[in-house]
This record gives structure tokens, C-alpha cells and sequence, in this order.
């Protein structure tokens, strides 16, 4: 096939069945977590056996698509999807976490006010509990869970925010490397890029067993404790999920795979890495400091 016939056609990749397979582990982990939540011993079983089978779908998922684009059967139409396909990618992940952050908004400035008896929708006092005050955090009735002590943003939310923006830093030094043509400069780019985002895992699970164990702040802290685990731990989710394409991007790296005019694997996690340093900007504001 001729070079002007191969990029009038589209690639059209063969019938895979890790998408069967991804939706599976997801499935085996959320159904795991839900029964471990509950008390239910088998529950983390499940957990872990659908984190390893979500970790053989990455692994084997990666390999098909780097073999793809090794093999050269991408053309410029299918770079441009790519990218159009991440953009929507990242947009639909915006609304997910809009919608979080708009419960969290409602929840302070709409429903509580509300239930404090103000505007033409108050509640009058009668209708709640006593002890009940127009106040944040909310313990909720009868300070359900006991008392807690809030986050507050010093100390290691600071810390983290601190690696996140050296992470986002140290990531677009390496895509400059890579412009430039120095993979001696990409490579220990990415590499810093790892470190930070996996000492920003490490320290936020400190944080979760100082709060659990020190501030009394769980799950059971009324709204507020569900907020919170919800916001931060669907980050600190996504750190882990960027960190793993990172180290995939790495050894590609490390094999020289990329090239000026074909990174967009590097693109795709660097896009979704500038996200999540985005977004943990905004959990930093309106969960820890305001």
C-alpha cells in the first residue's frame, strides 16, 4: 500500500475484548467495596480480585495499542481523533467532578440555610431536631458518628498542593524535553513527575488514618464526612490511575518510542495530569480551606 493510500484510510482496530473485561473488574470492585462497607467479609476479597484483574486489563490493554502504534498503522485522521477523543475525555470528567462540587455547594449555601429557616422555603424548628444548628460542618442529627475535628488546609493538604504544582511543573519540563529532542530530559522529567505523584498518595492516606484515628472524621461524620471522602478520595483515585500511565509512558520513553511528530500517548497523560492539579486546586479551596 502506498503511503498516499494509507493515509486516505482509516484504521479500524480489531475485535478486543478488554473493554468486556474493564467493565468486569470495575463491576467486582465497586460490588466488593459496597459489601466491605457493610461488614460483609468477602467484600474486600472482591476488591482485590477486581484491582488485579483491572491491572491485567492495563497491562494488556497498553500492549495492544503501543504494537498498533509501533507498527505504524495510525495516519493524521487518527491522531486527530485521538486528541478529540481525549478532549471529550477530560470534559466528561469535569461534569464528574462538577457534580460532586455542586453537591457540596447546595449542600452549604442552599439546603442548610434553608434548614436554618431562612428565605420562603425555611424550615421552621419544630419539624427538626433539637440540637440541630445552621452551622459548617454538619455533624448531622444528634452529631451522627460523634463529635470530629474538620481538615483543615495546613500541614498536608498544603504539602500536597506543594506536589501537585511541582508535578505539573516537572511534567511540562519533560514534554519540553521532548520538543527539543532530549529524552535524557523527558525521561528524568517523567520520573520526578512519578515521585511527586506518588508521594501525594502516600501522604493523603496518612492523612485519611490521622483523620480516622485522631479527628474522629469518617464516613459516619454526617455530610460532611461524605463529602469529603468523596471529593478527595475520587482524586486521590485519579493520581493513582495518572501515575500508572505515567509509569506506562516512562518505559516508552525509556525505549525511545516517541518522536516529534508522534507523542500523543504523552499528550494524553500530560493533558489529564494539568486536570487533576486543576481540580485538586479547587478540592484544596472549597473542601479544606473554606
Amino acid at each position: 500500500m502506498s503511503a498516499q493510500e494509507h493515509s486516505s484510510q482509516y484504521f479500524i482496530p480489531d475485535p478486543s475484548p478488554w473493554p468486556i473485561v474493564g467493565m468486569v473488574s470495575l463491576l467486582t470492585t465497586l460490588f466488593g467495596a459496597a459489601l466491605a462497607m457493610n461488614g460483609v467479609s468477602i467484600g474486600k476479597f472482591l476488591v482485590i480480585a477486581g484491582l488485579l484483574l483491572f491491572a491485567y486489563l492495563l497491562y494488556s490493554w497498553f500492549r495492544d495499542v503501543i504494537a498498533e502504534n509501533l507498527s505504524n498503522r495510525y495516519n493524521d485522521q487518527v491522531g486527530r481523533s485521538f486528541r478529540l477523543g481525549m478532549m471529550w475525555f477530560i470534559a466528561s470528567e469535569v461534569f464528574f467532578f462538577g457534580a460532586f462540587f455542586g453537591s457540596l455547594y447546595y449542600i452549604r449555601a442552599i439546603a442548610l440555610p434553608w434548614l436554618g429557616g431562612e428565605g420562603y422555603l425555611g424550615v421552621t424548628h419544630d419539624l427538626l431536631y433539637q440540637q440541630f444548628q445552621m452551622a459548617w460542618p454538619s455533624h448531622g442529627p444528634g452529631e451522627l458518628g460523634g463529635a470530629f475535628t474538620p481538615m483543615g488546609p495546613w500541614g498536608i493538604p498544603a504539602l500536597n498542593t506543594f506536589l501537585l504544582l511541582s508535578s505539573g511543573a516537572t511534567i511540562t519540563w519533560a514534554h519540553w524535553g521532548l520538543k527539543e529532542n532530549n529524552n535524557q530530559q523527558l525521561v528524568r522529567g517523567l520520573i520526578a513527575t512519578i515521585a511527586l505523584g506518588l508521594l501525594f498518595v502516600l501522604m493523603q492516606a496518612y492523612e485519611y488514618g490521622h483523620a480516622y484515628s485522631e479527628l474522629n472524621l469518617t464516613l459516619n461524620s454526617g455530610v460532611y464526612g461524605s463529602t469529603f471522602y468523596m471529593l478527595t478520595g475520587f482524586h486521590g483515585f485519579h493520581v493513582t490511575m495518572g501515575a500508572i500511565m505515567l509509569i506506562a509512558i516512562l518505559g516508552r520513553s525509556m525505549k525511545k518510542h516517541f518522536t516529534l511528530h508522534n507523542h500523543f500517548a504523552f499528550e494524553a497523560v500530560a493533558w489529564y495530569w494539568h486536570f487533576v492539579d486543576v481540580v485538586w486546586l479547587g478540592l484544596f479551596i472549597f473542601v479544606y480551606w473554606l
